[in-house]
């Protein structure tokens, strides 16, 4: 059988050819939803791969990885890319970036373009909305790594900070100080394992102390909304919190600016602790006592584990957990 060509592809798709060598570069935005899916059913239907990659079809390696994270600005995210970056570069291999925008069809859209790139591997944060997608490109071969989150337990290969037990020794450091009510400000975790474990660490080291759990102090954001219930409505309450215990920067950087605005004063009014480091706190009038987590370490343990399994096809499935640590600053008092 002939090898499908990129014109057949824009044949059978029904767009030129140059719009199909943007969608393998990965260059969609100025392509509608529509054009990309049927251009996506073409190579799909065709089995194409683009022939300046043939090459690997032979066994030849690309030396090439693939990276897809959520906001490559983050902080932790910067550096972990730095840490696979690193450990690339030293083994003669190069990391493409993509970045998603927490969007699950831009995520599908950059294994789609890493697929066609022929990268030796990929190396993903995933948003759990692609499984079946992941899934099919490792039965064709495609080594996997995750990092960032576990979202239901089926991730073969991963690479996290020990969620659980940072947040149990987070808890557990505010408990130490004297707090009883802690609220635990986080995203929905139902459906997410990562944050569900440091839901677990919480709840282990409450139990562990004998403090009573209380559901109202469990408190949701969302990253499109903010807070379900306003921080100070929440200080208000006839049993407040002594002590905030966020779980993702972005909510500690939400929770400082609506702490600022309503005149509330950490740690006089309420400590706080937070997962994540906060770039330049050192600058801060106050500064936040953090869960750090070693995101440097997770993109280099990443690589490494992407570049073996590249070089080890029957390699059994690992998942490593990266220790935290807590850095005091002076968000937090005893009471």
């Amino acid at each position: 059988m002939q090898k499908a060509k990129l014109v057949d592809v824009a044949s059978l798709a029904k767009v030129s050819n140059s719009t199909v060598s943007q969608y393998l570069n990965g260059r969609f935005d100025y392509m509608s939803k529509e054009t990309q899916q049927r251009i996506r059913a073409a190579i799909k239907e065709l089995d194409y791969t683009p022939n300046p990659t043939a090459r690997n079809l032979k066994g030849k390696k690309t030396r090439m990885v693939g990276v897809i994270v959520r906001d490559i600005t983050g902080f932790d995210t910067c550096r972990t890319i730095r840490g696979v970056d690193d450990f690339c570069r030293k083994h003669q291999y190069n990391a493409q970036i993509f970045s998603t925008d927490f969007d699950p069809e831009v995520e599908a859209q950059a294994l789609e373009a890493l697929y066609q790139m022929r990268v030796d591997g990929i190396i993903i944060a995933s948003s759990g909305k692609n499984n079946a997608l992941i899934a099919d490109y490792m039965e064709k071969g495609m080594p996997v790594v995750h990092f960032q989150l576990e979202h239901d337990g089926s991730e073969q290969n991963i690479v996290l900070s020990d969620y659980r037990q940072a947040a149990f020794d987070a808890t557990e450091y505010l408990i130490q100080l004297g707090h009883r009510r802690i609220c635990f400000m986080t995203q929905t975790f139902e459906n997410v394992k990562s944050r569900k474990e440091r839901y677990t660490g919480y709840i282990d080291a409450l139990a562990k102390h004998n403090v009573p759990f209380c559901g109202s102090l469990i408190q949701y954001w969302h990253r499109e909304t903010g807070f379900e219930q306003a921080p100070k409505t929440i200080l208000q309450s006839d049993n407040p919190p002594t002590a905030f215990f966020t779980q993702h920067l972005a909510i500690t950087t939400e929770l400082l600016a609506h702490l600022n605005q309503e005149g509330i004063v950490i740690p006089d009014d309420v400590s706080l602790i937070g997962f994540d480091d906060i770039p330049m706190t050192e600058f801060f009038k106050v500064p936040v006592t953090v869960v750090k987590q070693e995101p440097y370490v997770i993109g280099k343990e990443a690589a490494g584990l992407l570049l073996d399994m590249i070089d080890n096809k029957d390699r059994h499935s690992q998942k490593l957990m990266i220790a935290c640590s807590i850095t005091e600053r002076q968000s937090c008092r005893g009471i």
